[in-house]
């Protein structure tokens, strides 16, 4: 199947996936690129629809033939369709409609990062993929976070989307149950210590939004720490905090 025209029906259906109303009406969010699409893949993704740019068919032919295989409807597209279909201004040779996972109705124990409206795209998605390098097992959202599944947030995790079990709703109550499960509930916080205590086995990381860091209702459930700073800056970037307090806390929950 060939498509030639930026005004094909099934492009613009797609395209319309980089705005949030219709990735959650669809069930779907948008891939670019053959590193998130293979990621996506071998983690169980299935794709609805998939675009490959005339010429490269056989470079993508293995991912041709799995994205076939789990039900995909793959088409052939000119290079001004690809741009038209892509986020990047220089689009690479394909691109995918992806169903959307569920969130996580429950947490695993070990490592937890809580997110407390993170609301940059590019911030969530980096701490996505720290946290899964730091093994994490489960990322909790509040509902002021930014859409992880956002073409931006998707970019800057490089695949760890698909790695780390997300789950999604009001992080007040999320907390308090896990304090009573036996998790440690750590916050980074400007009036924290900053000596980090010991996590123990079932840990949950809490990092603020950009600008409001840690809510007050959600630092009050929280152990306050602080990332000690020996220059002149207030305070570390979301994305940043998140990496240094995971790095640290992880570390420490494998004995290094």
């Amino acid at each position: 199947m060939r498509i030639e025209s930026r005004g094909n029906e099934t492009v613009k259906r797609v395209r319309s996936l980089a705005e949030a109303k219709y990735r959650q009406a669809y069930g779907l969010h948008f891939i670019e690129g053959e590193h998130l699409l293979r990621e996506a893949i071998a983690a169980g993704m299935r794709a609805e629809t998939a675009f490959i740019e005339e010429g490269y068919e056989d470079a993508y032919a293995a991912e041709r033939g799995a994205l076939e295989q789990g039900g995909a409807a793959v088409y052939a597209v000119t290079r001004p369709v690809m741009e038209a279909l892509c986020d990047t201004r220089t689009p690479q040779r394909i691109c995918a409609a992806v169903y959307t996972p569920p969130f996580a109705a429950d947490f695993p124990g070990g490592l937890l990062a809580a997110l407390d409206t993170v609301q940059d795209p590019g911030n969530l998605g980096t701490i996505l993929r720290t946290a899964d390098a730091m093994g994490v097992c489960c990322v909790l959202l509040s509902g002021g976070c930014a859409d992880p599944y956002s073409p931006k947030a998707l970019r800057a995790a490089m695949g760890s989307t698909y790695h780390v079990l997300l789950w999604k709703g009001p992080l007040s109550p999320a907390l308090a149950s896990l304090r009573e499960r036996g998790f440690r509930c750590l916050c980074g916080h400007l009036q924290g210590k900053e000596t980090l205590p010991d996590p123990g086995e079932n840990c949950v990381v809490v990092i603020g939004n950009e600008g409001n860091g840690v809510s007050e209702e959600i630092a009050a459930l929280c152990e306050p720490v602080r990332l000690p700073m020996y220059g002149r800056a207030e305070s570390l970037n979301a994305s940043v905090a998140a990496g240094l307090l995971l790095y640290e806390t992880a570390k420490r929950m494998h004995g290094h």
